[in-house]
């Protein structure tokens, strides 16, 4: 994650550029890992730094800090942020690198409103504090055939229930920009300073509309991430049209192969909430119909990533 210039980069530009924001001030950073993040804001001014992380990380992030002169900065503290005792009663400031895969797949982000309750001053700032989650849909053919047409005819034999089971898996994957099939539609963004836990469940509806003839084989999900509370508005897309990111983007494959032509729209909704008996896993069901000249289907398809 750290050679992921896009991510370790725009988390630099936004500490450094933006260094009246975390002079002399308090800063709590959620999961710490190597204690990138930390080093940032010590540089940057910060009067002390809180990096808590709950991995065997947190030794090597001791280490570093020593290593770097920051000692007296950065205060690494091992453990999980809802069991540890902070030092001091509020913070200024939270810093986190949360995101998981499709946005929600294994995030801290329950972790991060914990802390924001408990911890931060009435005024306080959380970096980032926008994310938005977007969905576009692609011809992808050639990539379906090999990974799940595979299945129906192995050496001769039939292995179609495996063809069901990837269906339903998300593929996390770099999809090429000239795939795009359709504009992309926001489905949700989430204001990190004011919303609760529950609203990582949700429902949106979408309508992509045909930019081209073309086939769709899947839809794409995709992330946008905000810092609205700099200098000037700063932030980064995992989207196909951006810098490619360790997040990659998901597919999600469509039973039907679509057959759409221009101005056409595929309508749909999505809805999208942690898995009941794995909260860090994530449940999506896909409801879509097109109406089209060469094509009408309807279909409701459900999803889990794990």
């Amino acid at each position: 994650m750290l050679k992921d210039a896009v991510r370790t980069k725009t988390y630099q530009n936004v500490i450094y550029q933006n260094k009246f924001l975390f002079k002399d001030k308090v800063v709590l950073d959620v999961g710490a890992g190597t204690g990138i993040l930390s080093l940032f804001c010590a540089k940057a001014g910060a009067a002390h730094v809180y990096a808590v992380e709950c991995s065997h990380m947190a030794n090597m992030a001791k280490e570093i800090v020593e290593s770097n002169g920051f000692s007296n900065v950065i205060t690494v503290l091992k453990g999980k942020i809802e069991e540890i005792e902070l030092p001091v009663a509020k913070v200024d400031i939270i810093i986190s690198e949360w995101m998981g895969y499709f946005l929600l797949f294994e995030n801290m982000l329950n972790s991060v409103l914990y802390t924001r309750d408990k911890w931060l001053v009435n005024d306080g700032i959380v970096l980032p504090d926008k994310t938005s989650l977007y969905l576009t849909a692609i011809e992808d053919a050639e990539y379906k055939e090999d990974k799940i047409e595979f299945w129906n005819n192995v050496y001769g034999f039939d292995m179609t229930c495996i063809k069901k089971q990837a269906m339903g898996e998300p593929l996390v994957d770099t999809v090429d920009q000239n795939q795009i099939v359709t504009n992309c539609q926001l489905l949700k963004t989430m204001d990190i300073s004011k919303m609760v836990s529950g609203d990582t469940s949700f429902t949106a509806p979408f309508k992509l509309v045909a930019e081209r003839d073309d086939y769709i084989h899947a839809l794409v999900a995709y992330f946008d991430v905000s810092f609205t509370k700099c200098h000037k508005l700063m932030g980064f897309s995992t989207g196909p049209r951006s810098r490619a990111t360790h997040w990659k983007q998901t597919v999600l494959y469509l039973e039907d192969v679509l057959t759409i032509c221009q101005g056409e729209a595929l309508s749909g909704s999505m809805t999208v909430a942690p898995n009941k008996k794995n909260p860090r896993d994530v449940d999506i069901m896909i409801k879509y119909s097109l109406n089209g000249r060469r094509c009408v289907a309807s279909r409701t398809q459900h999803f889990k990533m794990r």
